[in-house]
């Protein structure tokens, strides 16, 4: 468990190095699914679209955890921009359950 007694940048570095972490992770999968996939809902140009989406933002977060590993955990992201990825891993998500649904059918 987490001590809510940590000084507030000691907090953020200790959930912020896992959370890019998780990123990285599902980008990455993401990444793979739509690269090497055929999604029957998704015509050629969402799909394409999506990639590049995901490609964009992967690399913005490989970016952040070198600067994170570099500067010791020192570093701060906008919340903003954290929120604009974790809505494109939840949009990514969603295609992954789909994909799954229809292909258990």
């Amino acid at each position: 468990m987490i001590n809510p007694y940590l000084p507030e940048p000691e907090l953020v570095s200790v959930l912020l190095g896992p959370l890019l972490g998780d990123f990285h992770y599902w980008l990455s999968r993401s990444r793979s699914l739509l690269e090497f996939e055929e999604i029957d809902f998704l015509d050629t140009q969402q799909q394409s679209d999506l990639l590049g989406r995901v490609h964009q933002t992967l690399m913005e977060v490989v970016a952040a955890r070198s600067l994170f590993k570099a500067t010791y955990g020192q570093i701060g992201i906008e919340s903003k921009l954290l929120e604009s990825w974790h809505d494109l891993v939840s949009e990514c998500w969603q295609i992954m359950i789909r994909l799954r649904l229809g292909q258990s059918n």
